[in-house]
């Protein structure tokens, strides 16, 4: 299972389709992707994220003769694709080997089409992860090993209810939205019997995750991710951790620091770093709740 061996889930996106200078977004994709694999983490790369149409992660490694590790590789899908497209992903990963989906509502747009419950041979309203995951389930046999998302920044109580649906539909790990603050919501997650990655932004820009999650930024900009993310190690360290927005021009070894240093070779460790992160003080989010 995911957290055996990869306590790491590393977010990557692939180039747009309407990038102008997409050969150039390509080689970034490439020297990235490399160097989450060479790291020893797990990648994972998004399905049309906030509604802007991307190439795929088949589509892209395929085109630029990368390794899929079927290990190491975790894929986004949700519900904002035609019926003939949404069958063409799920056998094209289970033809390479690929078992580990996140299956998300996700993000619309207007030239994004979502799948209609009927398309998926359910009677109901709207084709939610809960739904996905029936389908999936019920057309593949289990051959998939699905995670769902989390959003901690919800009411509790309903959310918690909308996991439960997702579990009992066959989701067999959860990864949350970025934690900034000790949050009670994710703490429950403890008793749920599967696998937890906790979210970790790892950008200082967190205008973004703010607007994202619809918490208030603080008065404040001193957010440190260094620091939040020694807190997250702290705080949940039998859980797996997803990074999100984390920057490729720095070492890594300070950061990952539950790899083995066998793994990592992309990095070198910067002197202090992570005593300096974990001795300064950090800024919380209001959670509005």
């Amino acid at each position: 299972m995911l957290l055996k061996d990869r306590p790491y889930i590393i977010e990557l996106l692939t180039p747009k389709q309407s990038d102008e200078d997409f050969e150039h977004k390509l080689e970034v994709f490439a020297q990235r992707y490399r160097r989450i694999l060479d790291s020893g983490a797990i990648v994972s790369v998004c399905d049309n994220p906030l509604g802007n149409i991307h190439f795929t992660a088949m589509e892209v490694v395929g085109f630029l003769g990368l390794p899929l590790d079927p290990q190491c590789t975790l894929l986004h899908l949700n519900s904002f694709h035609r019926k003939v497209d949404f069958d063409l992903f799920l056998r094209y990963a289970r033809e390479r080997g690929l078992r580990y989906l996140l299956v998300v509502s996700g993000d619309g747009g207007p030239r994004l089409t979502r799948l209609e419950p009927s398309d998926l041979g359910l009677d109901t309203n709207t084709a939610t992860s809960v739904e996905l995951l029936r389908y999936i389930e019920r057309e593949h046999g289990g051959f998939f090993t699905c995670g769902v998302a989390f959003n901690q920044y919800e009411p509790v109580k309903e959310e918690r209810e909308k996991l439960h649906r997702k579990l009992d539909a066959g989701a067999r790990f959860i990864i949350t939205q970025p934690v900034i603050a000790a949050d009670a919501g994710v703490e429950g997650l403890r008793i749920e019997g599967v696998p937890v990655f906790v979210g970790a932004w790892m950008s200082k820009h967190i205008d973004p995750l703010c607007e994202c999650i619809g918490v208030k930024k603080p008065e404040s900009s001193n957010y440190e991710p260094e620091f939040n993310l020694a807190r997250i190690h702290d705080r949940f360290s039998s859980w797996g951790i997803y990074l999100s927005q984390l920057g490729f021009k720095r070492p890594w070894d300070n950061l990952l620091t539950r790899m083995p240093r066998t793994a990592g070779a992309a990095g070198t460790t910067a002197g202090g770093a992570a005593q300096r992160a974990a001795s300064q003080p950090g800024d919380l989010l209001d959670h509005g709740q």
